[in-house]
């Protein structure tokens, strides 16, 4: 049965190697205690066969410790095998305690990997806590530990006394052999019942392993909205990502859509400008009953380009900010421009046409509606001429 999280859900999703790599980093890694013992006991067992190599040779330097030549001044003599008797000491630790730490690095290393986490060894009031002490004893986990005890016991107190059975005649005649016999004989003897001890305990060990591996797995599984949230953390949000897509895409129908209207700037009746970063290309029909349309329009490159044809074509470029801004802002290609910019458009056409006509007439001042007041970012215009952003400022 799949674990529930604390929201009810079923913890039935792999973890992902983020959730793994951040139990890591709290120090929850892959581990066995069956396995360390399996590999503790194989590594005395091959130093019995190595130990005996250097044993002479340790106990002869050892016994001259003890070995005094002038026991008239023993207070200096204890001085001088100070030394010899930490040399000692530290050679017999090597000997034995250097492979045994080499096996036990090892043995961490193939069961879950070496992992050195900080938080592991951060004090945490739950392991101090009564409550949580006593859910622990009568955990399942405990229960499988206890389990897991009596397990070992029947099986390496079974297999030593089936060990002993089996060797019971050749032990009984111990007595009556000579005692070089007797000593080899006996230690063929207890190697056999260690090796057999080992066995048990390898038995042991691969069962925990297996174990152990399937509760760290489980303990790490996800619930299928933990998933959605992590992907939403590492990769975002589905809904943002589609919307910047569908930005992105836009912005690019818009672009290009603005690139091919350019063309159309030669069949424009004028150029509204600001002067040169908005540009916007209006068509009129003299005595159309139909509003003024956008033929072309854009900004930064995109104006220089429609500016450019403008010029190319011999079609009457207007400059006016406020009124360029505000066509931009308001407009779009192919479509009439709003109402509210009807008066001020009329005013500029009527000066072109009456300048195409060969009249000296003054440049008129083209009126635009407050509320269509922009700057060149799109926000609006104060009484004053300063937009909301700049205020913010």
């Amino acid at each position: 049965m799949a674990e529930e999280s604390q929201d009810g859900q079923d913890k039935t999703e792999e973890p992902s190697q983020r959730k793994i790599d951040k139990s890591k980093e709290d120090g929850k890694v892959l581990s066995s205690k069956e396995m360390f013992v399996l590999t503790s006991m194989a590594g005395a067992f091959l130093l019995m066969f190595v130990i005996p190599m250097v044993a002479q040779q340790m106990l002869g330097s050892w016994s001259q410790l003890f070995h005094f030549t002038r026991p008239d001044d023993l207070a200096t003599m204890i001085k001088e095998r100070f030394a010899g008797i930490v040399y000692a000491v530290l050679i017999a630790a090597l000997v034995v305690g250097v492979p045994m730490l080499i096996i036990t690095i090892a043995t961490q290393t193939a069961v879950g990997g070496m992992n050195f986490a900080i938080k592991a060894a951060q004090f945490k009031a739950n392991k101090i806590s009564p409550i949580a002490g006593f859910k622990r004893m009568f955990s399942m986990k405990s229960l499988v530990e206890l389990f897991k005890a009596i397990l070992k016991v029947i099986l390496l107190f079974g297999m030593a006394i089936s060990i002993i059975a089996i060797q019971l005649p050749s032990i009984l005649q111990l007595p009556m052999r000579d005692l070089d016999v007797a000593v080899a004989s006996s230690l063929i003897n207890f190697l056999i019942l260690l090796g057999a001890l080992i066995v048990v305990l390898a038995i042991i060990a691969a069962i925990d392993f297996f174990y152990q591996r399937h509760a760290h797995i489980e303990s790490l599984k996800m619930t299928k909205q933990e998933v959605k949230d992590e992907y939403k953390q590492t990769e975002g949000s589905p809904e943002v990502k589609a919307k910047i897509r569908r930005m992105q895409m836009e912005t690019a129908a818009n672009g290009a859509r603005q690139s091919a209207a350019v063309d159309d700037v030669p069949n424009a009746t004028a150029v509204i400008t600001n002067p040169t970063h908005f540009a916007v290309a209006l068509k009129y029909e003299v005595g159309s009953s139909e509003a003024p349309k956008v033929l072309a329009m854009g900004r930064g490159q995109m104006a220089h380009r429609i500016i450019e044809k403008a010029e190319q074509s011999s079609v009457t470029v207007f400059r006016s900010p406020l009124l360029a801004r505000a066509l931009y802002y308001t407009s779009d290609i192919g479509i009439e421009i709003s109402e509210r910019l009807y008066q001020a458009v009329a005013v500029v056409l009527a000066y072109l046409y009456r300048i195409d006509n060969g009249d000296m007439v003054e440049e008129p001042e083209v009126d635009v509606p407050a509320e269509l007041q922009f700057d060149e970012f799109g926000q609006m215009l104060d009484d004053t001429g300063n937009s909301d952003a700049g205020r913010r400022q």
